[in-house]
């Protein structure tokens, strides 16, 4: 087991590094070009290739140490990293991208929920409920993806407090599918701490995406953790996503066009550096990964009263961004 967690902590950080540096230094940097545009926070290009260096360090470390439903979705990220990459290249149309989206999602929940692979298979409706919540975390996670560090940061904490409780439940094989995917990450977030010399790009931030909802659901079917832990872990991306587009279809916006009125966002146009709000986004989600871990130790009742003081604590962040973006408006 050492050679396997030496292997998970120092195999895709190296890869996911060198394999970044060297395509930043190649012809492809020009091809994977991030041109500004109307959801962009940056003012220059820059190459969106570090996906790429994530899913070369973390996938093959999934497949080589993972049982047969981790593999599974090791398999489905691949196929939706190759169909992002043709969507950084190309801008595929969504008639493209949601279809893969939900076939992977629905193959993810034939290989984790279905009566051999978990110990309390979902129903029909579960499944569908749980397809749904998979394609959502998919997306969400690309949302997201618009600011140095934050979704590179995110991963860390996500999958670093997964890999942990994993453990802990000695569910090997999905805990050293964590630790890859955080290790891996870690090398991206050299080349991504502000200021940034490459982005993530589709083929990072959707499996990824993906990842942390199928990874999460598979442990909480598994009985490493509740449903609890991986909602409170990726919580601040969950949480800022989520209240977005509810914002955006109260008001009647074309909610599925790209923007900038995520919170995230708006700090940034209100003012602050994207290393302030790496930093401040840091805190958050330590916190975050620390309370879904302390969630473990307790019964539903603890958990609720978590989520729920969470909640108060997003609630209270939302407003005062509100009040932060009205105050440099005047």
């Amino acid at each position: 087991m050492s050679v396997m967690w030496t292997a998970a902590l120092a195999a895709p950080l190296l890869i996911a590094w060198f394999v970044i540096e060297a395509l930043r230094r190649s012809r492809y940097a020009a091809v994977l070009a991030d041109v500004p545009n109307e959801r962009s926070l940056h003012a220059s290009a820059r190459p969106r290739l570090g996906g790429l260096g994530v899913m070369a360090g973390a996938l093959p470390v999934m497949a080589w140490a993972g049982d047969a439903p981790v593999v599974a979705l090791a398999a489905c990220a691949f196929v939706l990293a190759l169909v992002s990459l043709a969507d950084d290249v190309r801008s595929l149309p969504i008639a493209v991208r949601l279809p893969a989206q939900i076939a992977a999602a629905a193959f993810a929940i034939l290989a984790i929920g279905g009566p051999a692979a978990a110990r309390d298979g979902l129903d029909v409706v579960e499944a569908g409920f749980a397809i749904l919540a998979l394609v959502w975390m998919t997306n969400l996670y690309n949302f997201m993806d618009g600011s140095d560090g934050l979704a590179g940061g995110m991963a860390l904490a996500g999958f670093g407090a997964m890999a942990l409780a994993a453990a802990m439940a000695r569910q090997w094989p999905l805990a050293l599918a964590c630790a890859a995917i955080a290790s891996a990450c870690l090398g991206f977030l050299a080349h991504n701490l502000p200021p940034a010399r490459v982005f993530l790009g589709d083929a990072g931030s959707v499996p990824l995406g993906f990842l942390a909802g199928a990874l999460g659901l598979h442990g909480t079917l598994t009985q490493a953790w509740s449903i609890a832990l991986p909602i409170l872990a990726f919580s601040p991306f969950i949480a800022d996503a989520s209240v977005t587009l509810a914002r955006r279809v109260i008001r009647g916006d074309e909610f599925w066009r790209a923007h900038r009125t995520h919170y995230y966002q708006r700090l940034v146009l209100a003012g602050w550096s994207r290393r302030r709000l790496a930093i401040a986004a840091y805190a958050l989600m330590l916190g975050a990964a620390a309370s879904a871990l302390a969630s473990r130790s307790m019964g539903p009742r603890g958990q609720l009263a978590i989520i729920g003081g969470w909640v108060v604590l997003y609630a209270a962040l939302f407003i005062a961004i509100e009040r932060r973006v009205r105050q440099a408006a005047n």
